[in-house]
């Protein structure tokens, strides 16, 4: 594992993909705890840093917890999952989290795929969540069972087999 090739963070951002199918490699505790910080380092809303890290590792777990998710696959062959619970209803908050967690695991060889609770109520009886603590994702993460690393490491050759619309029809310019 310690020969894995880590990329720039434009490059991650250009090239990430959701992985839903891993290898049985473990995360190493170092990595994890880098992914972890990476979602502790988020900006939020009046700093309220209103977010939550579940870490699920136990296989049984995963398993019950992947039967509440829309697609159950996902969690069945994660190595692990993260559940982003947040203290206060803040969707955007949990949004850059989650995908500042999810570019941290691209830039360390680590697949992710962000996954929507079906059974809200039985994904935090699971978790053992407070009553006031609300679900916003769970992030299934492992090691790519196809490499999907970037072909090249120019990240305007990822931009270009995207499938995304045109930055010129996205954008415009008020001057």
């Amino acid at each position: 594992m310690s020969g894995r090739r880590k990329m720039d963070t434009f490059l991650a951002i250009a090239s990430i993909r959701v992985v839903r199918k891993y290898t049985g490699d473990p995360i190493p505790d170092d990595v994890l705890r880098r992914l972890l910080e990476a979602g502790r380092a988020t900006g939020s809303a009046q700093n309220r840093q209103s977010w939550r890290f579940y870490v699920v590792r136990q296989r049984e777990v995963l398993d019950q917890l992947a039967e509440t998710i829309s697609s159950p696959e996902n969690l069945h062959g994660a190595q692990l999952a993260i559940a982003l619970v947040m203290t206060a209803p803040r969707a955007f908050d949990a949004g850059r989290a989650a995908q500042n967690i999810m570019l941290a695991a691209w830039a360390e060889g680590i697949g992710s795929c962000p996954n929507r609770a079906r059974k809200h109520d039985d994904a935090k009886r699971i978790l053992d969540l407070e009553d006031d603590y609300e679900l916003s994702t769970i992030i299934s993460l492992g090691y790519p069972d196809e490499p999907l690393r970037p072909k090249s490491r120019d990240p305007e050759e990822s931009l270009r087999r995207i499938d995304r619309k045109p930055l010129d029809e996205l954008t415009h310019w008020i001057d």
